[in-house]
């Protein structure tokens, strides 16, 4: 089965590449970062109204393109490819999908025209304080009384919570773990997560009685649904970095002259050019099977995200290490971009589970 773009996504690609070439080069990227927002606002403006990706996979009478899951993978794949930091994968591809698959339509109708617009941000808290993504184990508690329900605890590892204006949060209740959406977000404490990956911005979100709002109903498939779709949406990512970080390394050995030849003509490291390509095809193949099942709604589609963001975590670490390794010292320094594939293997392979935690909790 191919998944390759048909004419549509690929001019929808050329045209998200294009403008991330543009605005979004390594210079460019290091700017953002030291930024408050810590990406670039004005290019995600630029995003949002000129192309509309924030809107890519919302339904058309929520205010989006109603597009699917497919081109938002693709999209992702282009944001990873990139390095650009952006609240894409929060709060469009995570969040944004969290409140579609709850089937909340009075939710769905107040808050996602926002997001498809880009004028709103939303954050999905699902972790427990030591950054388990493990809906059994989640450290808030939701408890209800006359006047509604209110969430006490403290969810870490909150991916783009920052400033998110839009909160959800997955909480126990006396019927098992649920979605709920946060009342009154000042009343959240927002505290900053040190990461290793700069581009991913990460906070502590703690709720001391918060008012929410139950998000559809006491639904385990609902729960495995958005677990499915954060990790199709990190996978993606990792994919898109995966074929940058080869990309680079081939450019790379093309160019630099050893012994009077170009390193890429030695035997030796074409044969760990090609095992690199051959990780980064099957991590996209994997990516692109599991947001087609997710879209498709096929009976295997928890599977094949599950078997998709395992796959891509192992071929993105196996790809960064190498990149260092085949530009030899320049990697190891600052100024070169080798030490953003690494950090971005490591953070994004940790989040949401690590292969060894995903194998091992399936099935769920």
């Amino acid at each position: 089965m191919s998944f390759d773009p048909d004419e549509d996504q690929r001019e929808l690609v050329a045209l998200v590449r294009g403008i991330l070439t543009q605005r979004a080069d390594s210079a460019a990227t290091r700017r953002a970062l030291d930024t408050a927002e810590r990406f670039d606002a004005g290019l995600w403006r630029l995003l949002c109204e000129e192309v509309g990706i924030a809107g890519i996979a919302i339904p058309e009478e929520f205010g989006g393109a109603g597009f699917t899951l497919r081109e938002a993978q693709l999209v992702l794949e282009e944001i990873g490819y990139s390095l650009a930091p952006s609240p894409y994968l929060g709060s469009v591809a995570i969040a944004a999908q969290a409140i579609i698959a709850s089937r909340d339509a009075d939710a769905a109708a107040r808050l996602l025209p926002g997001i498809a617009e880009g004028s709103s941000s939303a954050a999905l808290a699902w972790a427990d304080p030591d950054g388990r993504f493990v809906a059994g184990r989640v450290g808030v508690r939701a408890t209800e009384s006359g006047s509604g329900w209110t969430l006490t605890g403290a969810s870490g590892f909150v991916l783009d919570g920052a400033a998110a204006d839009v909160l959800l949060a997955l909480a126990r209740t006396p019927d098992g773990p649920r979605l709920f959406e946060l009342l009154d977000i000042a009343a959240v404490e927002r505290e900053d997560t040190p990461t290793m990956d700069q581009t991913l911005r990460l906070v502590t979100l703690r709720f001391d009685a918060v008012p929410a709002r139950p998000l559809g109903t006491a639904d385990p498939e609902v729960l495995e649904t958005v677990r499915a779709l954060a990790l199709a949406a990190v996978s993606a990512v990792q994919a898109g970095t995966a074929a940058r970080a080869l990309d680079e390394t081939v450019a790379y050995a093309m160019q630099r002259v050893q012994f009077g030849r170009t390193i890429g003509s030695f035997q030796a490291l074409k044969h760990r050019m090609a095992d690199m390509h051959v990780q980064a095809e099957a991590a996209r193949t994997a990516s692109r099977a599991a947001s087609d099942a997710l879209a498709s709604g096929t009976a295997d589609r928890f599977e094949l995200a599950v078997i998709a963001k395992a796959t891509c975590s192992e071929a993105l670490a196996h790809i960064a290490a190498e990149t260092i390794q085949l530009h030899g010292g320049i990697a190891i320094t600052w100024e070169h971009d080798a030490h953003l594939f690494f950090k971005r293997a490591h953070a994004l392979g940790q989040l949401f589970g690590t292969p060894r935690e995903l194998r091992a909790a399936w099935p769920l």
